[in-house]
């Protein structure tokens, strides 16, 4: 039997699946997080400065560096354990720490990434949070915490997976620069699924961070927009009048229509990223499977009422873009139908004026006709005058019978002559 041959992407199909493997932890420790967004002009194209930071810092401890082509890495950095990984438009650090520091989310633990390496970073940090895992204590004790750490107007704390933790944060950047998240484990809780957790409060944090660049992108273009619909509006306003000049108005309308497909251009990509990290947040609080703890609100609830009104103007203006764009489209391919017909029109009258012309022409040529039968038929005459006047006298016949005689014959033959000439040049 012959080898099975193989797709040539075959394990790496199979292996995508598994990429990114969850950190396995165990509480109490903690984690420092950082995410950097790659600058727009290399995003897709040059990873190379990513990598040289990244191998900046392994080399610094003595770590290995990631196989060739790697998105993601985890290593062990003396008693810390360091997991990078790369996005389309952001990379992310994430340094896990045994144990808690005696203060709660203590500014110092930041110093595990050197400083001048932070300075060094190719890109500007989108998010950085610092997450505190704890063994779950008593209620009373967990409300005290939640309270004392966070902003309580804002908090929303719950149960997360089968009330195996409780999970809470203001998603404020707090005086230490940071977000803080703190996560309480139950005690039959297992390292795995506490990774999990840790690992979603970082995705829901990062993605929610990137979808919000979406809705700064349409403020900026809010007055811009907005001046397009009043100059569509316009514009199309001067249909239904005869008084424009349809040509100026088609031309205007293009200029528009170019000036909308230039905006649908430049926020094509934001939107669509922006829809895509909206649709991950929302899939990874739901696989929290959260549980209301003591009357605070949940995550879906802080989103509901703080960040989806953010998408869904994100949504609705890229909705207004699109019809903007339909609709100038659309009185483009109007205003230019009403321009064919107006030259329609000035072409049938035109067609009209010529064939006028042409019949004043065809009635000048027949006048000329005449007379210039009459102009030869009198050269000719004479001419035949001097040929027949010697035979005259023989026959006793004066000069003026023979011109008599020869005018009609000679007029005849000319104008046969001129109509032979007519006839073939027709």
């Amino acid at each position: 039997m012959s080898a099975i041959q193989d797709h040539p992407l075959r394990y790496k199909l199979a292996n995508e699946l598994h990429a990114r493997p969850f950190p396995t932890l165990t509480a109490p420790c903690r984690a420092v997080y950082i995410a950097w967004r790659i600058p727009q002009d290399q995003v897709g194209v040059d990873t190379a400065a990513e990598l040289e930071h990244l191998y900046d810092l392994l080399d610094r401890f003595g770590a290995p560096h990631p196989q060739p082509g790697a998105t993601h890495f985890t290593c062990q950095i003396g008693r810390d354990t360091l997991k990078w990984e790369q996005h389309a438009e952001f990379v992310t650090y994430t340094m896990f720490l045994p144990q808690v520091s005696t203060r709660a989310f203590d500014p110092a633990d930041l110093d595990v990434f050197p400083e001048d390496w932070l300075e060094a970073a190719p890109g500007q940090r989108v998010t950085s949070a610092m997450i505190r895992v704890e063994n779950m204590p008593s209620d009373e004790q967990m409300i005290s915490q939640v309270y004392e750490w966070f902003l309580p107007e804002t908090v929303a704390a719950n149960y997360v997976l089968d009330r195996t933790c409780v999970v809470a944060t203001d998603f404020r950047i707090a005086a230490n620069g940071h977000q803080n998240m703190a996560v309480f484990v139950a005690p039959e809780t297992g390292a795995r699924r506490v990774g999990r957790v840790v690992q979603r409060l970082c995705e829901i944090e990062t993605y929610k961070c990137m979808s919000m660049l979406g809705y700064f992108r349409v403020k900026a273009i809010s007055r811009e927009l907005g001046a397009l619909e009043t100059d569509a509006g316009r514009l199309m306003g001067h249909l239904r009048s005869d008084r424009d000049d349809a040509a100026e108005t088609l031309q205007a309308l293009l200029e528009l229509s170019g000036d909308v497909e230039r905006l649908i251009a430049d926020t094509s990509f934001r939107f669509g990223a922006t829809s895509a990290y909206e649709s991950i947040v929302q899939q990874r609080i739901k696989i929290l499977r959260e549980e209301r703890f003591h009357g605070r609100q949940t995550f879906s609830e802080f989103m509901t009422r703080r960040y989806d009104p953010a998408m869904r103007t994100v949504n609705h203006s890229e909705s207004r873009l699109q019809s903007l764009a339909e609709r100038v489209g659309r009185a483009a391919q109007l205003l230019r139908t009403k321009v064919e017909v107006a030259r329609s029109a000035q072409n049938q009258s035109l067609l009209e004026s010529m064939d006028r012309r042409a019949d004043l022409a065809l009635r000048l040529q027949e006048t000329v006709e005449g007379l210039s039968v009459v102009a030869i038929s009198y050269y000719a005459v004479s001419l035949a005058g001097y040929l027949v006047y010697p035979l005259a006298t023989p026959l006793g016949v004066s000069k003026g019978v023979v011109l008599a005689v020869l005018t009609p014959v000679v007029v005849l033959g000319v104008w046969a002559m001129v109509r032979r000439i007519k006839a073939k040049m027709h």
